[in-house]
């Protein structure tokens, strides 16, 4: 007959964390949120290490090169979406390299017999009005000159103005030669006063830009991820269909890590796809699987080799494959039998495979909870979808700013890749469903929100870091009552428009 489980399967709403011992020591800016992203060995630290234990989930409607750029400036990964063809994927993640290497591979270039109109156009294009000036007009072409906004005025000037007209021409830009450090570049900026430096090959061809506004956003943003390039550390999705051509695509891209995107992690299909990236490229290419939701499962993806293991089936808000298939299990239980089969392994074999719990965070406190109970790090979708970074539209719907949100099992989507289980290639009923999200603003505002909540209740906990976190962490099952007590109750809550009488 069946196995059943002792326990019913339990939400992270079913718990609170009961307080501990605070020493003076235990305050909010001394805690310290990192985290590891891939796998390790005892004694040694993980080759990613995460600022923030959040990362954005591998949807359409989450994660695209917006999302990884702001969200990397914040200390996480996002994990750009792999239902799309390989070469766009491919972009996306070359977008977030280049966007800042310190050494920037110039994006809008123009040359000079091009108009002011040109100049425009590409002003619009790209959002920025720096612009070199190459004989050719690309990236690499022979350095004639540069464009900012100080040479022109669109009120004063024709459109077809010819940019050699106003461009400030070489012989009066200040510049700098390949083999410069990005320290002295930033020297040069700051003596001169510049906002660009161009850094030049002894041939005079343009081979990068240096800004001033990258150097003010490492002091704004200290806890930005990145690589040993300075470049912005990124994630992007793959499946087990079209890994041998995707992979290789998104690896010459510079990914930092991937991670097979499927319902169900615990099947043959990501064996096959792990086992593959490992004769290709060994360890050096990180690579996470999922999802799973027991012991049995987290076992299976350590042993075929997965860096992280992600953990979740059906907890998305958009989610409906319990409703459609009858199979999942309720978040906080998957979370905590993974996190102790996690350390068990650990525990036989000296090697540490971090878990991601992927789904079922309603509020911020949930994050805290998933921490508590093992989790290494997050995964989020709904939380993210609602900022100005998401690539979903944002629309005005009853007086009420949302943002679109769909699954990757909806028909909207049709990543039919992430619920393959082999035979025909397609969506045969929807595991997603189409929504909308309440509109919230920036990311990054709300991302302080959210872990100056985190930083918060580790310190009610006595706990200065994640680690700390779960070893010290005490928990308790809550009733539907206690639930409800959680909340405002037994007052009339204040109406912001009401009218004062006198």
């Amino acid at each position: 007959m069946a196995y059943y489980y002792d326990e019913p399967s339990r939400t992270f709403n079913e718990y609170l964390l009961v307080p501990g011992y605070s020493s003076a020591e235990c305050i909010p800016s001394h805690v310290s949120l990192k985290t590891p992203l891939v796998r390790f060995k005892k004694g040694e630290t993980s080759s990613i290490v995460m600022n923030i234990p959040m990362v954005s989930a591998i949807m359409q409607s989450v994660s695209d090169s917006n999302m990884a750029i702001a969200l990397a400036i914040e200390g996480g990964i996002s994990f750009i979406y792999g239902s799309q063809s390989v070469e766009s994927e491919a972009e996306m993640v070359r977008r977030v390299k280049n966007y800042k290497a310190g050494f920037v591979t110039s994006d809008a270039n123009i040359r000079p017999d091009d108009t002011l109109a040109d100049v425009l156009a590409l002003k619009e294009q790209f959002g920025h009005s720096t612009m070199p000036v190459t004989d050719d007009g690309t990236a690499t072409g022979k350095l004639l000159g540069i464009v900012t906004g100080r040479d022109y005025r669109v009120s004063r000037m024709a459109p077809d103005t010819k940019v050699r007209e106003f461009m400030t021409p070489f012989e009066k830009l200040i510049y700098a030669y390949e083999g410069v450090t990005l320290k002295e570049a930033n020297n040069i900026i700051w003596d001169h006063k510049l906002n660009s430096l161009p850094i030049i090959t002894k041939d005079g061809h343009l081979s990068h830009l240096v800004f001033r506004k990258d150097y003010d956003a490492d002091k704004e943003h200290p806890n930005s991820l990145l690589d040993n390039k300075k470049r912005y550390v990124v994630g992007a999705g793959i499946n087990t269909r079209d890994y041998e051509e995707r992979v290789p695509a998104l690896v010459d891209a510079g990914a930092d890590v991937l991670c097979i995107d499927s319902s169900e992690g615990f099947s043959e299909w990501q064996s096959r796809t792990i086992e593959w990236i490992r004769a290709r490229y060994g360890e050096d290419v990180k690579v996470g699987a999922g999802n799973v939701i027991d012991r049995e499962g987290f076992r299976f993806l350590a042993n075929a080799g997965a860096d992280f293991v992600k953990v979740g089936i059906g907890g998305g808000s958009i989610c409906i494959t319990r409703e459609q298939k009858g199979i999942g299990r309720g978040q906080a239980s998957a979370v905590i039998e993974v996190a102790k089969a996690r350390d068990e392994y650990f525990e036989e074999t000296g090697i540490y495979v971090p878990i991601c719990s992927d789904g079922g965070i309603v509020y911020d406190h949930h994050i805290t909870l998933a921490l508590a109970m093992g989790a290494d790090f997050v995964m989020l979708g709904r939380y993210f979808a609602r900022f100005d970074e998401s690539p979903t539209n944002k629309l005005n719907i009853n007086g009420n700013y949302v943002k679109e949100y769909w699954g990757e099992g909806s028909s909207r989507a049709r990543n039919w890749q992430r619920y393959d289980m082999g035979g025909a290639k397609k969506l045969s009923f929807e595991e997603g469903v189409d929504s909308y999200v309440p509109y919230a603003g920036k990311l990054a505002d709300n991302v302080a929100i959210t872990l100056n909540k985190v930083r918060s209740t580790m310190c009610n906990c006595g706990a200065l870091t994640i680690p700390e976190l779960q070893q010290k962490a005490r928990l308790t099952v809550v009733s539907a009552t206690s639930i409800m007590e959680g909340g405002a109750h037994d007052v009339i809550l204040k109406d912001k428009n009401a009218v004062v009488i006198k």
